[in-house]
């Protein structure tokens, strides 16, 4: 197996692994970003909205960072770590000042200062944007800045297979090129891993077909528990039936939600927020409306620009105008939008501190989607994702250069052939359960039971039928015995990963017998801050099951009261 030694390796380049690529290679280290696809390509870049920011003198005179902090707090329910959020806010400015000063085209306002507009659960508007392609044009502004490193290597096309250890050292990881399925051992002191998140295990989802787990599932099976799992977060308004996001920016610049009786029902649900409450609301809300016949045949509600004029949609809303004529049919600015709730964010994620250091594995590190701070809590608030990605893949990366100045190399590579090893099996076995059956039943399992409603019956069904998947898994095989661009195997090494995780999220959901942001249970339907103000840490075990252990929120200004919008 090929060997090559790096002082750090990121797993994932999207924004917040680049982010920290940057920082650790201005610092002077050697690093290497691996990625199963080329990094402008990553999920950051289906981010369509913008990135939320308080600047001193460029927002409204009345907001400040305490308010924004707030906000994130109540958002997420307050099971958000108060200095996490703090710290994103106060470095929100500072990051979105770098991004302009590299070359991010913002909007502008007339004057020439950064663009805003509202997002849901803002008491003031911060949300700056590149008209709805925030997330394509900050992914490529980062990526030309990194590119200009003679000291990262970037490995795209490779898919990890799993973290190397020495005792309780992180000592890299081992990756398969894509095109071939040659192995390979990336040796490092330091590892982040920032790959994103789940979304293709539900049946409905936002996210781009790569976001499958795959940072999730190499860290469960390395021993390193999942935070707060439980919370998935559905996003309200995607387009019917394709699923593609259509922008919280759209209800930002003043879409407005409708029902069959063309009522303007949020007004019911979130009297002073309207279509821009949090998202959890607005999908629940929606889904009410549709389950009392409500909605439009097929399962949709509308969402009508048509008032906004076509100059102005044109102009702010591009993307969303070319998505729904292009996938549904449908000219926004003459006809209402179908649109429907789908799994869009995972609040849950590798359990990191504010630094962004795993205390369960010396040398591991993780950022954005595929951390929990936890800077989101039990939902996140639109235009945080990317602000995030950016302030703690900054964050992290500083910490990573700290570590590496102490820690030198770990000279074991035990492992690594056993890894590779695992990985051909898949293709050596003749017979069994081909991987797509799996992955069907894992998508309906995961809708129809661990969804936007939640109850102890369809919980502990989903439980009995991830233990069941996992087993089965054991006897996975693939039908494509050839090693040029199998994706038929990358697909199976996927799902695997994907059963993991689902399993974390089940089993922490039937755990948590409350509602809280996303994590709806009609038999616990009322918060419980008494019993259940604390994170969820899940961790994988041999038989097929999920232990659960428990870590305080960290409060430092805000105490918990009713979430009201």
């Amino acid at each position: 197996m090929e060997k090559k030694e790096y002082d750090a390796v990121i797993l994932g380049g999207g924004l917040a692994g680049l982010m920290a690529a940057n920082y650790v290679a201005d610092a002077g280290f050697k690093v290497a970003v691996v990625s199963k696809v080329f990094p402008t390509r990553s999920h950051s870049a289906a981010a369509e909205g913008g990135i939320a920011a308080y600047i001193n003198g460029n927002s409204d005179p009345n907001d400040d960072p305490e308010f924004m902090s707030y906000d994130e707090v109540k958002g997420g329910d307050y099971l958000v770590d108060q200095n996490a959020a703090e710290l994103l806010s106060d470095k929100s400015g500072e990051i979105v000042r770098i991004l302009d000063t590299w070359g991010a085209p913002f909007n502008r306002q007339p004057d020439g200062r950064i663009a805003l507009r509202y997002f849901g659960g803002q008491t003031y508007p911060r949300t700056r944007f590149v008209a709805d392609k925030t997330g394509m044009a900050l992914l490529h502004t980062l990526f030309e800045h990194a590119s200009g490193f003679s000291n990262i290597d970037f490995y795209s096309e490779y898919y990890v297979l799993d973290i190397v250890k020495d005792g309780n050292n992180v000592n890299g990881l081992v990756a398969m090129e894509m095109k071939n399925m040659d192995p390979i051992y990336l040796k490092s002191r330091a590892l982040l891993i920032a790959s994103g998140g789940l979304g293709m295990v539900y049946k409905h989802s936002t996210n781009s077909y790569i976001s499958t787990g795959d940072g999730y599932g190499i860290a469960l099976r390395s021993g390193v528990p999942l935070k707060d799992p439980e919370f998935v977060q559905f996003h309200p308004t995607c387009l019917y039936p394709s699923d593609i996001l259509i922008s919280e920016a759209a209800r930002a610049e003043g879409a407005i939600l409708k029902n069959n009786k063309n009522e303007r029902f949020m007004a019911k649900y979130a009297p002073h927020k309207f279509d821009l409450a949090p998202r959890d609301i607005v999908s629940r809300s929606m889904t009410m409306e549709m389950m009392e016949g409500r909605g439009f045949e097929g399962g949709y509600l509308s969402l009508d620009l048509t008032h906004l004029g076509r100059e102005y949609i044109m102009e702010r809303l591009t993307l969303a105008y070319d998505a729904a004529k292009t996938f549904a049919g449908v000219d926004a600015a003459e006809e209402m939008i179908p649109v429907r709730p789908a799994q869009h964010y995972f609040m849950g994620g590798i359990d990191v501190d504010i630094t962004g250091t795993n205390s369960d594995l010396n040398g591991l590190f993780a950022a954005g989607e595929a951390a929990c701070v936890s800077v989101h809590g039990a939902n996140r608030l639109g235009s945080n994702s990317l602000l995030e990605t950016l302030v703690y893949g900054r964050e992290t990366g500083k910490t990573m250069v700290d570590f590496l100045k102490k820690h030198k190399n770990v000279e074991s590579s035990d492992g690594t052939e056993e890894i590779a090893n695992n990985a051909y099996l898949y293709i050596k076995k003749e017979t069994g359960e081909h991987f797509g059956t799996l992955l069907d039943e894992l998508k309906e399992t995961m809708w129809n039971n661990v969804g936007i409603f939640r109850d102890e019956n369809k919980l502990g069904d989903a439980v009995k039928g991830l233990q069941n998947l996992r087993e089965r898994a054991k006897n996975m095989y693939v039908t494509d015995k050839t090693t040029n661009y199998n994706t038929e195997v990358f697909n199976a090494f996927e799902t695997r990963n994907m059963i993991d995780v689902s399993l974390a999220i089940a089993t922490a959901a039937l755990n948590r017998t409350e509602t809280r942001g996303a994590h709806f249970r009609n038999d616990y339907p009322v918060r419980n801050d008494d019993n259940w103000m604390k994170h969820t840490l899940a961790y994988l075990k041999p038989d097929n099951t999920i232990e659960i252990k428990y870590k305080s929120v960290i409060v430092t200004k805000w105490k918990p009261e009713p979430r009201v919008y």
